[in-house]
């Protein structure tokens, strides 16, 4: 008989943006999972404390799992941080180059010789929105043949890391500040050009200001050309919860496919659920992730899946956002999926 580890409670943590752990999270499914356990969910983005808050980011608390923007654990493992990639998510997001009207920037190859701003944060935690802006620039630019060398990269220099100003009067009662606030403003100032921008809130700055779009690629055909921080998002678990319970981790993948079987024939709740977690309207995630974003929150592990996300991480390595590099099959731990498919043909 096989004796396994007690545990009595799994830290979590989710970026705000759809995926299936977000959609089991308010169904009430990942609680009544892990509560037939006797174990607790503590949520890691909503402590108080700082350092727990940071493993959001560095992936270190023993007994923890992370389904997000696959920047930050990309990089923890390039450090060294012991961790195990069981599961990836691909939902397409609205992804753009944008302008203020009146820049004389109307197509891709106006862009050649102009000013692309990119917010770049003090060193410390990875800074993953300008990997995700650099890959976006780098995707327009290739479509029409170009290379970031043909235009002026300028830096947008933010002064706080993601985890400050977490709380206070100036985030009016919201659980975080609107993006693109810093890129905008560079905009306006003249100080740049052109901004790259994304997701729920990419749509949203675009509409407020009316901008022009120069790009947009969050929908092309070519996967390549879509691949970035947030497409494709992964599920990580730390490795100790991978070696001492690989069947928690099974009942984890198997509770966020029920999610993800509930979404395909509920969209209008879905869209619903999706804005509550983005913090957007419903019309706004309708239009940054498109009509059949309910038939797109599955979860697998399938080799082009994997490929995706090791085609980013190449990305990372070769503009300097990770520590080393990495074999990213030997990160990919398949051994849960096997549990689950042991169950099925018993």
């Amino acid at each position: 008989m096989t004796i396994r580890n007690a545990i009595s409670q799994i830290w979590y943590t989710r970026c705000p943006v759809p995926t299936p752990v977000g959609l089991a999270t308010q169904l009430g499914l990942l609680d009544e999972t892990f509560a037939r356990e006797g174990i607790t969910l503590n949520s890691i983005i909503d402590s108080k404390d700082r350092n727990i808050r940071s493993s959001h980011f560095n992936h270190h608390l023993d007994y923890s799992f992370r389904h997000g923007g696959n920047v930050p654990p990309i990089r923890a493992r390039s450090e060294g941080n012991p961790t195990r990639l069981v599961g990836i998510t691909w939902t397409d997001e609205f992804q753009a180059i944008i302008t203020l009207p009146g820049s004389g920037i109307k197509t891709t190859k106006d862009l050649v010789g102009r000013r692309f701003g990119i917010a770049r944060r003090p060193p410390g935690i990875v800074d993953f929105m300008a990997a995700t802006a650099l890959k976006g620039l780098v995707s327009a630019l290739s479509l029409e043949g170009l290379t970031h060398q043909d235009v002026e990269i300028v830096d947008i220099a933010l002064p706080d890391s993601v985890l400050d100003n977490r709380e206070g009067p100036q985030l009016y009662g919201l659980r975080n500040r609107q993006a693109y606030g810093p890129e905008i403003a560079a905009l306006l100032r003249g100080e740049v050009d052109a901004i790259y921008v994304k997701g729920t809130p990419g749509v949203s700055v675009a509409n407020l200001f009316a901008t022009h779009t120069v790009a947009e690629f969050g929908f092309h055909p070519d996967p390549k050309i879509r691949i970035n921080s947030g497409s494709p998002r992964i599920l990580t678990v730390d490795e100790r919860f991978a070696e001492d319970r690989p069947d928690l981790v099974a009942k984890l993948i198997e509770t966020l496919k029920r999610a993800s079987a509930w979404a395909e024939g509920h969209p209008d709740e879905v869209r619903r659920f999706v804005a509550r977690e983005v913090g957007a309207s419903e019309e706004v995630v309708a239009s940054a992730n498109g009509p059949d974003l309910h038939k797109h929150l599955g979860i697998g592990l399938e080799p082009e899946l994997v490929e995706a996300i090791g085609h980013y991480k190449d990305f990372l390595h070769e503009w300097g956002f990770l520590a080393s590099n990495f074999d990213i099959d030997d990160w990919v731990d398949h051994r849960p999926w096997a549990l689950l498919e042991t169950r099925a043909v018993a």
